[in-house]
């Protein structure tokens, strides 16, 4: 069998099982009202958070297109193999926040009927972006080979696409570490003037 087409067929496959997954956390029951409360207030700052950080993003790939354009041993299609990195890395944060900030109350949910029942949607929820990270990551590898095997260059395009999904990945685990640092230290300082704790 060509080992493009094995590939391909195991981005369908990964991204199939994560959509099935997300499938099965998603119809979990939310829990009672104050969890959906606290669950709702999650969600929209974990957005609030990311669309922030994706409009930086947005602004430091385009810098790096141009830059990748206008050096002569690289030119536009590796460019085009950066960007389409770098979209396909956000995709896959952006589809694992989204399962992730839904999966919390339905977590806690499952937890309080039984240790095994919680575990395993937290496990389920975590498998999404696992299968999506590789479903995206090989399928974007496909469709540029597709695109690009016949190109005396492809060995220097490949490298782009790893170039633009690292680069997203690294600055939104470090943006992410950072603001989820800031929710911890913020949720710390409330409890100690909850409690009268100097």
């Amino acid at each position: 069998m060509d080992p493009i087409i094995l590939a391909l067929g195991s981005a369908i496959l990964g991204l199939v099982l994560a959509g099935l997954l997300a499938k099965y956390v998603l119809s979990q029951d939310e829990g009672n009202a104050k969890v959906r409360e606290i669950a709702s207030a999650i969600k929209e700052g974990a957005q609030a958070f990311l669309g922030r950080e994706y409009r930086i993003l947005a602004i430091f790939v385009a810098v790096v297109t141009l830059v990748l354009i206008v050096v002569p041993d690289l030119g536009w299609k590796v460019a085009i193999a950066f960007v389409f990195g770098a979209i396909s890395s956000g995709l896959a944060g952006y589809i694992g926040m989204a399962i992730a900030i839904r999966a919390n109350s339905r977590t806690a949910a499952a937890a309080a009927v039984s240790l095994n029942h919680g575990l395993k949607v937290s496990f389920r929820a975590g498998s999404v972006m696992g299968m999506t990270v590789v479903g995206i990551g090989l399928l974007g590898l496909s469709i540029l080979y597709f695109a690009f095997n016949t190109d005396p260059s492809f060995l220097a395009i490949i490298p782009g696409y790893g170039f633009g999904a690292s680069s997203v990945a690294i600055f939104a685990r470090v943006g992410g570490g950072i603001y989820t640092k800031g929710a911890d230290t913020g949720a710390d300082i409330v409890g100690k003037v909850e409690q009268s704790i100097p």
